[in-house]
Parts: structure tokens; sequence; C-alpha cells
């Protein structure tokens, strides 16, 4: 609607902004049938990429109908001649802009990692949205507008409509000829019909509009013709003091580099999905008993935060043999919070905030908080202390663990080698093991089936089958003195106890023992309560250097700011190649290496107005951004596209460089508005974060709305000033050239 608005203040005709509107649900219904044919599925990513696309969609509808407008308007041209020649003059162009934006995605689908999860489905979206918008700009809306008024043609006879190939010889082939004669008849009937109560409709919107927006527009045609009469002597200005308008363009790119280190970075912005979980530990050996009263005093607390909707928790989960014992056991729970619909981030974080203060009163309680997975992410901060002695993994683990947890940055702070559980530990003599004739092996499997039990035979009952398990009575493994003095040899005539052949005590073991590489690792989690991913890596490791480690251990960050790294290197990787490919589009299109090099100017001065928008709404640079920066390498060199393209129709038809420069600034003035502001609002609510996802979104949004805005405004004048820069230069050296040879 938005768009819509913006195309008809320009216009001031409502049959040609119904006419544009048409190919955006067309161009929506033919992405549908390319994500059905290639099994792209409709969700958050996918139906984001249509929302982004809206705007761009319209992009080549809106050049061409301009255009086409302009030549009824002030060439005097017919509807069908100027529908015509209208499209044909800017085709090349439209063709151009569209292959750059759709050659800054397509390398996207290829992106491995969190970024290729997020945004291969949008990149597909947005590229057959782009191709389809493509064909609509140069077929419906030609023939749309050609039906704007009435034909000054007569109408076509039916032989001129119907022309058989040959006459038909009998009757069977005449019946055939009338069969076709007629249902192409009905089949014109209808096209025409439904054109012609769609021109009637049109014009009774397009009266009753000019009714409803008479004043607006006429206050919108008042600011325009003052913007073009500013921008024309501007232009002029520009062309004059060359050096002054680089110099300032030269300042704003290299401020907005110096503002990039105060943005910060993350992987990716955190998404508010509406519920999370808190594992929580008791002390290792608490009862399950004891387990379930904390479990359900932590379950009424969170029932009493407003904007709670449901709880429900389990309390004991898992057994001693899961893959991961320390997470497991009857001293542990869970807790799922689910919130209350329309809850938002701040909600959220309130919420898990008054949790974590309930939680602090319980003692010896550790927890960590959790949201569902929507990607294969790692903790936000996880610390790696690697080395053989455990002891100094402890010791190292021990010190980080306090040194984040002293720091009211870092939440749910929890190590890997923290206290295990109880458990007996038997070390096996195997020399005194051996002169009793006894194998090391039959003796730990005689003491597993003695405690444990050993299955000898099932029980049939109804359809059922019960485990029959064979073990020592609950008084003779009872104690540790019990297991000290169980038998090894039951079938020896001289008895042999376990503690003839071993020691056997009641110690803690480790939780858990990692190995990543081969090698011992010790893994500091810890969430972040504020601040961004960067800054606390940072943070972190100027705590590690400050501290007595051992020297035995070695130490490093990973979680999502290792994923961070090795995202950002190959996201800059395909910003790179997005502007390569964009180059050779616009190099095979203009026939030349000086023109597109000219276009890719616009690429910094849109990270001029990027930086800012990010820096002023307070948002950290992140894969989404640099799909946004991706996008915008592709959508802002459309407009340089079409200016330049118009200064080199003018040049062949005879002008001179500067008065052609003039023109095409003056002729294309008001498409270049068109689009950037259709782009703009319709990105405006991804860009408030409206909807599911909108925190993912909303970044790239802000990062495309801010590059646009700037670059559009300096790409009217610092483009045409490089245009003139370097086409002069070319000039002076083919001069030069034919000087040196004689």
């Amino acid at each position: 609607l938005l768009a819509m608005l913006v195309i008809y203040l320009f216009l001031r005709n409502f049959w040609a902004t119904i006419i544009i509107s048409v190919a955006i649900p067309v161009s929506v219904i033919g992405t549908f049938v390319a994500m059905f044919m290639m099994d792209i599925s409709l969700n958050i990513m996918s139906l984001g990429g249509i929302a982004l696309a809206v705007g761009l969609l319209v992009d080549n509808a809106i050049v061409t109908l301009e255009n086409i407008s302009r030549h009824r308007e002030e060439i005097g041209e017919d509807v069908v001649t100027a529908a015509r020649n209208g499209t044909g003059e800017v085709g090349t162009a439209i063709t151009a802009s569209t292959l750059t934006t759709i050659a800054v995605f397509f390398p996207l689908v290829f992106v491995q990692g969190i970024a290729g999860q997020l945004f291969g489905d949008q990149a597909w979206t947005i590229t057959f949205a782009l191709i389809i918008s493509l064909l609509v700009a140069l077929t419906l809306i030609p023939m749309l507008s050609a039906l704007a008024a009435p034909s000054r043609h007569n109408p076509a006879t039916t032989d001129e409509l119907v022309e058989p190939a040959a006459r038909p010889r009998n009757r069977f082939l005449l019946g055939t000829w009338y069969l076709r004669r007629i249902l192409k008849a009905i089949f014109f009937g209808i096209v025409f019909g439904i054109s012609w109560l769609l021109i009637r409709i049109g014009r009774v919107l397009s009266y009753i509009g000019s009714r409803v927006f008479h004043f607006p527009v006429l206050a919108f045609q008042g600011l325009y013709r003052k913007l073009d009469k500013v921008y024309r002597p501007l232009l002029a200005w520009s062309l004059q003091h060359r050096a002054t308008v680089l110099g300032v363009a030269l300042a704003l790119f290299l401020g907005s580099l110096a503002l990039v280190p105060r943005l910060g970075v993350e992987l990716i912005p955190q998404l508010s999905q509406g519920e999370f979980h808190v594992d929580v530990r008791l002390p290792p050996g608490s009862p399950l008993e004891q387990t379930g009263e904390t479990i359900r005093v932590i379950s009424e607390r969170a029932t009493e935060i407003p904007g709670v909707e449901k709880v429900y928790s389990v309390a004991g989960t898992g057994n001693r043999l899961d893959a991961n014992p320390a997470e497991a056991g009857e001293n542990t729970g869970r807790v799922n919070v689910v919130l209350a619909a329309g809850t938002d981030r701040a909600d959220e974080e309130r919420v898990m905030d008054e949790l974590r203060a309930t939680l602090s009163t319980q003692p010896g309680l550790t927890h960590k908080f959790g949201r569902p997975e929507l990607f294969t992410l790692s903790t936000p901060l996880e610390v790696e202390v690697i080395g053989y002695d455990l002891d100094a993994l402890r010791r190292a683990s021990t010190l980080i663990t306090q040194a984040l947890a002293t720091s009211d940055r870092y939440a749910d702070v929890k190590s890997t080698v923290e206290e295990g559980h109880p458990e007996i530990q038997i070390r096996f003599d195997h020399e005194r093991a051996a002169q009793l004739g006894l194998v090391v092996s039959d003796i730990a499997d005689t003491v597993v089936n003695k405690i444990r039990g050993e299955v000898a035979t099932r029980y049939s009952w109804r359809d059922r089958k019960i485990d029959v398990l064979v073990r020592n009575k609950e008084e003779q493994r009872a104690s540790i003195k019990e297991i000290r003095n169980l038998i090894v040899n039951p079938e020896s005539a001289r008895p042999v106890p376990l503690s003839a052949v071993a020691d056997v005590d009641v110690a803690i073991g480790p939780s858990e023992i990692r190995r990543r590489g081969q090698e011992r690792v010790a893994v500091i989690s810890s969430n972040l309560n504020y601040g961004d991913l960067g800054a606390a890596v940072a943070d972190i490791e100027m705590k590690m250097a400050a501290l007595p480690l051992p020297p035995t251990v070695t130490t490093r960050v990973t979680g999502q700011s290792a994923d961070m790294e090795s995202s950002f290197t190959s996201m800059q990787f395909a910003l790179a190649l997005a502007v390569f490919l964009v180059y050779l589009v616009m190099a095979s299109q203009f026939e030349s290496l000086l023109h597109p090099f000219v276009i890719l100017f616009t690429i910094p001065l849109a990270l001029v107005g990027a930086v800012l928008a990010l820096w002023v709404t307070g948002s950290t640079v992140s894969v989404v951004v640099f799909i946004g920066l991706m996008m915008l390498a592709g959508i802002v060199v459309n407009n340089a596209i079409v200016l330049i393209d118009m200064i080199n129709q003018l040049r062949a038809s005879g002008l001179a460089r500067n008065e052609a420069i003039m023109e095409a600034g003056r002729s294309r003035l008001r498409p270049i508005f068109m689009t950037m502001l259709t782009t703009v609002l319709g990105l405006l609510p991804m860009a408030i974060g409206i909807g599911e996802g909108g925190e993912i979104r909303a970044p790239m949004a802000i990062t495309v709305i801010g590059g646009l805005l700037v670059s559009t405004l300096l790409t009217l004048l610092v483009i045409p000033v490089m245009y003139a820069v370097l086409d002069g230069s070319r000039d002076i050296a083919a001069d030069l050239i034919p000087a040196r040879q004689n």
C-alpha cells in the first residue's frame, strides 16, 4: 500500500498505479509456482524473502511505465507507440539492473554454515521473484499501458483474428476449422471483456482517487518541483567543482569506516521464540524426592511471574548410562516456561532475570538457561581448556569459571569439570590376581553381575516378556564392606574375596571427561547478560591473560565466537564475489570496462548510509548485516545503471558530455526517487521487526534502508561527477596516444 501511494503521488494517475500494482501479485504467484517446482517450503525465511522482494518487484515496472508516460506526455506519442518505444528504450537498463541484483543473491545459495541455513531459501525466492518481475515489466506492463486509452486503430476483423493455414478439403477438416474459429472467438471475447472491465474499473478508481488525493498530490508535487529546481543548479555546480564533491564523498566513506568498530559484532541476533527452558542440577547424590521438591518450588515461582502462560517440568532426567551422564541423573531436572502470546524479547529477558533471582536463593544449585534450537548453534561463549593432567584442567577451569562468575556480563556460567557423582572405584592388582590364577576381566565381569545383575531368562506373561534379573541380595551389596567381601571365584574350592586382588574405595568421580582432537579438554560455557559477542570475547581473553593458569594447559575461546569468525570470513568472500559478478554483468551489458567501474562507486556510498543506520538504531554487525550489505551491492547500482545508460543514449544522439549528464539527471530524477521510496517503504515493516522472526530480518532491512537512502542522494551528484572525471581522462589518454606515436 505504501509503494502504491508513492507511485500515485509521482505519476498522478490512478490507472498507472493499478498497472504497476499488478506486477506485485503476478510476480508473487509466479514465485510460488517456482518454489513448488524447486520443493521450497513456506517458512519464516522464504516468506521473508517474498516480503523483501515486494519492494524490489515494482522497480522494473516503475522505470518502464515512467518512461512510457514520458513518451506520451513530453514527446506526444500515442499509447501503443509510447508503450513500444518507451519499453525498448529502458529494456536494456532494467535487464542489467535485474541481473546485477540476481548476481548478488545467487552466491547465497551456495554459502555454507549458519548463513546458508538462514538465507538459502530466501535467496531462491528473491531470485525467482526478480526474474518474473522483469518479464512482467517487459510484457504485461506495456500491454496494460496500451489499454489505458481507447485504441486509435480500427478494430480487427474476424479474418485478421483467425486466418486458416489452408482451405479445408473435406467435411472433417471444415468442422475442425469452424471449431477453432469459435474457440478463438470465445477466447478473445473473454480476454477483451476482462480488459474492458479492468479499464472501466480503472477509470472509475482514477476519478475517485483524483478527488480523494487531490490536495495531498498537489502538496507532494510542489515539494518535488522544488527538489527538481534545486537539483539542476546543484548538479551543474558539482560538475564545476569535482574535487570538492569527491573529497566530501571520500571523507564520508572514511568516517563510516571509523565508526564500524563502535558497532559491535555477534553471530546472529537473538530470536524471541516465546519459550525457554532452564536445566537445574542439585549436588551429586541428591535423592529424587529432593530434586522433585526443588523443581516444584521453581515451577510455582515461574507461574507467578507476569507474562508466563504455562510451565511444565521434569525431575530426574536420564540415567548414568546416557551418552552425557553429567547432564542426567536423579539430581537433575528441567523447567520449561511458555510465555503468553504477544511477548517480545524484552519480556522474555525480564522473565528470565526474575527466574534467575529465584534460582540464586536455592543452596548448592546450578542452572543453565536455553532456548529451543532453530539452528545448529553453540553456546554464545565457550572456553576450552586443553591439557592431559586432570588436576591441572580442574584448577584452570575453576579459576576461569570464578573469573567469569564475578562479572555481571556473563550468565549461567558452567564448567564440565565439576564435582561428579559418588562412585565405587576398584583398582585391580594384576600381579596379585595372576599369582592366584585369576584374570582381571573375569573378575570385573563377576563383580558387575553380582552388583548390577544379569538377565538369566525371560518370563512370559500374556503378550509381554519380563526379564528375570539375577544378582546378590541387597544386604550383600549395601555397603563398601560387603563389596570388598564379594567372592570373585565362586566356582573355586578356595574362595578369594575382592579385597585380596583389588583396592576398593568410595570417591567422587569426574562428571565427564571430554576429548577433542585426542586431547583432554574442559569446557566452560556461558550466556551473555548484555553487550555484543565480540566485546565479550575480548574481555574473556583479557581476564584469562591475568590468571595464574598452570603451564601445562592451553586455552582458546570457541562457541558462537568461532562460528562467527568462520561465517564472517565466508561472507566477506561472498560479498567480494557478489561485487565481482555485478561488475561482470554490467561490463557485458555496457560493453565497456569504464562505465561499470563508475557505477561501482555507488557501493562505498551505500556503506556510509548502512553504517550510520546501524549506529543510530544500536544494531550490531552480524551475518544478517552481511546479507544486507550483499543485497545493497546489487540494489544501489540499479539507479546508477539507469542514469549512465541514459547519458550514453543522449551522447549517442549528439549531445555533449556535460549536456547529456544534465539532461539525464533531470529525466531520471523522478524514476530514481520512485524506486528508492518504494523499496524503502516496502522494507519499513521489516525494519520495525513486525511478525515472527522479525529480530533476524530487522538488521538486514535497516542496512538496506540506510544504505539506499544515502546512496540515492549521493548517486545523483557523485556518479555524474565520476563519469565526467573518468570519461574526460579517457579522452585525454586517447589524444595523447596518437601524439606519442607520431
